[in-house]
């Protein structure tokens, strides 16, 4: 059962069976237990609320004897996760705090005596509301509930002391921000771009910052969080290559677009599927090489403006940061693909073989991808929606993807593996080993991509043959090469 946001009367909160079961256990071993953190909030933005994060009086070690199944995940600094009735539920022992000498960990861990003491230590008024599982009551001692109703971000108690306590606090701000769509109290807002605090953000570690920016481009529009960035000058620090395409102007005398290229790229990632992560940095990324490759003329009287090649500074510039955010081989690479090959030009004059080559360089497993790119790149040029789907542009991207989805239905060769011979056939045939073999593999593959009938053993290797035949020289082509 998942927890939502049943209220009476805004007093108590109607409990799910494995929370009252959870707290049994420690009321009667004398206990207090109280739900907090984001499963909390998620409940007052009538949200449901299903990974559960428990605080309670009780030690780790008491935790650990209370249950059966429990990981000290966080012992050090008082967390521990059970694992309850099929549920994983973070258990964390009332706690104040002092001193971050990182930017992250505190230097002690002092255990509270009370609720209200461990929701002082907490980030944000709208993550310091508890609920204690006793009896369903709200501990509401920072009017969070409000700040929640007026859709408010605000830091409990002082900013600029809440801020230097953790550095990665200011970037989740930016991200609750555009996640839930909420407004930064004026106040916590004007200390994000305070210097002292943008050099405790930058003493974060860069996985911290990396796994902020996902969850804030997996928000419904990720612009808004993006554009605050920009402002709060945290883009800059962590990004900067993307602060470069603020003002490189894209719209010349021929109108192609509107935004310049940052904008373009904010809300390019906007018009990506939300579920979708590898799309949602592509098209934040696709552009980003723009500047580099921009060049400006005049042509009978009109202000051009071209970006030749730009998708290849753009593939080399994303592979750098993401390298350096530390994303993992495989994003990095997919990443790159997409980004390296989104400038196709497809038109309905596209043989069947340009397709089947277009298919072999992009991949098929990356077609989707690519076309959800290509869609979010024209959303980004309107940022509008509506104005896409029903564009010639949009139609031929269906026409070009409904042609591969046939090609892949006939099952033809599209790569060395699906070739109805292989290099120990041509080795058997008399064709020597080495890299004269691997040219007439690859001869024999452009081959079949021009005409599907030719994959056949019995023709591929007399081609084979032939052209082994008319590379040797003299001395060679008296050797016979035996047709199987």
């Amino acid at each position: 059962m998942k927890l939502t946001g049943l209220f009476t009367k805004n007093k108590t909160i109607h409990l799910p069976k494995e929370l009252k079961a959870f707290n049994k256990v420690f009321a009667d071993a004398g206990f207090k237990a109280y739900l907090v953190g984001g499963a909390v909030r998620d409940i007052f933005l009538n949200k449901e609320a299903s990974d559960w994060d428990v605080t309670t009086n009780a030690t780790p070690q008491d935790v650990i004897k209370l249950f059966k199944f429990v990981v000290p995940t966080g012992i050090a600094h008082g967390t521990v996760t059970v694992h309850f009735m099929k549920k994983e539920i973070e258990v964390t022992t009332f706690r104040t705090e002092s001193d971050y000498t990182d930017g992250r960990h505190p230097d002690k861990v002092t255990y509270a005596a009370t609720i209200e003491e461990d929701l002082s230590r907490r980030d944000f008024t709208m993550n310091a509301i508890a609920i204690n599982l006793a009896d369903g009551k709200i501990v509401d001692p920072f009017g969070g509930r409000h700040d929640i109703k007026k859709k408010c971000i605000k830091t409990v108690g002082n900013a600029h002391e809440r801020f230097m306590e953790d550095g990665l606090r200011p970037v989740r701000a930016l991200r609750f921000a555009s996640k839930l769509n909420f407004s930064i109290e004026k106040h916590t807002y004007s200390e994000i771009s305070k210097e002292e605090i943008q050099k405790k953000v930058t003493s974060i570690s860069i996985e911290r910052f990396r796994d902020e920016f996902i969850k804030m481009l997996e928000s419904e529009k990720p612009s808004k969080g993006l554009k605050l960035m920009e402002e709060t000058g945290i883009l800059k620090l962590f990004i900067p290559e993307l602060t470069e395409c603020r003002n490189c102007i894209q719209n010349d005398d021929r109108g192609y677009h509107i935004f310049d290229v940052l904008d373009h790229l904010f809300y390019a990632c906007d018009g990506a599927p939300k579920d979708n992560i590898i799309v949602r940095i592509a098209a934040l990324f696709h552009d980003i090489g723009k500047p580099a490759a921009r060049t400006e003329r005049i042509e009978n009287g009109l202000k051009i403006f071209n970006f030749y090649n730009h998708e290849i500074h753009s593939e080399k510039i994303t592979r750098k940061i993401m390298i350096r955010l530390k994303f993992s081989n495989n994003q990095i690479d997919k990443v790159c693909h997409l980004i390296k090959n989104h400038m196709f030009h497809y038109t309905p004059d596209w043989t069947d073989a340009a397709v089947r080559r277009f298919l072999v360089r992009v991949g098929s497993e990356n077609i989707s991808d690519l076309i959800d790119l290509r869609l979010s790149d024209m959303y980004g040029k309107y940022n509008q929606p509506v104005r896409i789907h029903d564009s010639a542009a949009c139609a031929l991207l269906i026409e070009l993807n409904d042609r591969i989805k046939t090609i892949e239905a006939k099952k033809q060769a599209l790569s060395l593996k699906d070739l109805a011979v292989n290099g120990k056939d041509l080795i058997a045939a008399g064709i020597p080993a080495g890299k004269q073999l691997g040219e007439i593999l690859n001869a024999l593959f452009e081959a079949v991509l021009e005409d599907p009938e030719m994959n056949q053993r019995e023709k591929l290797l007399e081609t084979a043959c032939k052209i082994s035949f008319s590379n040797t020289d003299g001395d060679q082509s008296s050797r016979s090469i035996k047709s199987k």
